[in-house]
């Protein structure tokens, strides 16, 4: 007889980034006027902006743009994004709809570009990891609070996805010479600086390696003004691939920086 308790897969969260831009002022004032709360409040989304106790369920939140970074890969539908809308839910349909009706809403002049993905339960971490990095972790906070949001896209290599799961687990951990002194900080030590003031998201493609072209991964961050230069030391700290070799495995889309903004309208205002 055999065990068969396989751990599930399942995502548990269904999200996407609307990333609109429009360069006529008309056509920001057109946009103000579109019915998104409506359509926000017929799926039951809720305001990011006042999270409450934890993420919402089904919820909402709206980013404005306060400028962005160029990556490794080209991505100007990103870069010149204006506002960014996220929606989530723990089924797809609401998203799915959000993300056909906005197109309606906003027009033929804007297209929305549309960053999604499914949230799982984390791969490479047993329980002194995720005591580590996630039994402390930041939760959302109202937006007055923790007003930065950065959207970080971005795609591991072939090289990265032809490697075996227990290789690629270790490079989430220090690795050490055979005298035990530490060569590499690896993943989680890099990004430690962050763990206690950057709420972090991350949605993963639902297939994994994500088809050519498109995000494996699509990363997000919130933090008060005072974290903003810790946001980018972490961000450096992971791009040294002499402190962590994952990196040079990763290709990133732009560095999207936004401020939440506590309605539709403020969008474009």
């Amino acid at each position: 007889m055999y065990a068969d308790d396989v751990q599930p897969d399942d995502p548990i969260l269904y999200g996407a980034y609307v990333c609109l831009t429009t360069q006529a002022l008309d056509g920001q004032r057109d946009l103000a006027d579109a019915a998104v709360p409506a359509l926000a409040e017929r799926l039951g989304l809720r305001n990011e902006y006042e999270p409450g106790n934890g993420n919402a369920p089904r919820s909402i939140a709206y980013l404005r743009w306060r400028g962005a970074q160029p990556g490794t890969v080209a991505d100007e539908a990103l870069q010149r994004a204006e506002a960014v809308v996220h929606v989530a839910a723990p089924v797809p349909e609401p998203v799915t709809q959000f993300c056909a009706e906005i197109a309606q809403l906003v027009g033929p002049d804007v297209r929305p570009y549309v960053l999604a993905g499914v949230f799982r339960l984390p791969v490479f971490t047993g329980r002194a990891m995720y005591n580590f990095a996630y039994a402390h972790r930041v939760l959302q906070q109202p937006g007055p609070v923790m007003p930065n949001a950065f959207l970080v896209p971005m795609r591991k290599s072939d090289r990265w996805w032809a490697k075996d799961w227990m290789e690629r687990h270790t490079y989430f951990l220090p690795r050490y010479d055979e005298g035990g002194a530490m060569v590499h900080e690896g993943h989680a030590l890099a990004a430690a600086r962050g763990i206690g003031c950057l709420m972090r998201r991350t949605y993963k493609h639902r297939v994994e390696p994500a088809p050519a072209g498109e995000y494996d991964f699509v990363s997000y961050f919130e933090c008060a003004d005072a974290d903003v230069a810790t946001f980018h030391e972490v961000c450096s700290a992971l791009r040294d691939v002499t402190r962590n070799p994952e990196w040079r495995l990763v290709a990133e889309g732009p560095t999207w920086h936004g401020r939440r903004v506590a309605s539709w309208a403020e969008l474009f205002s």
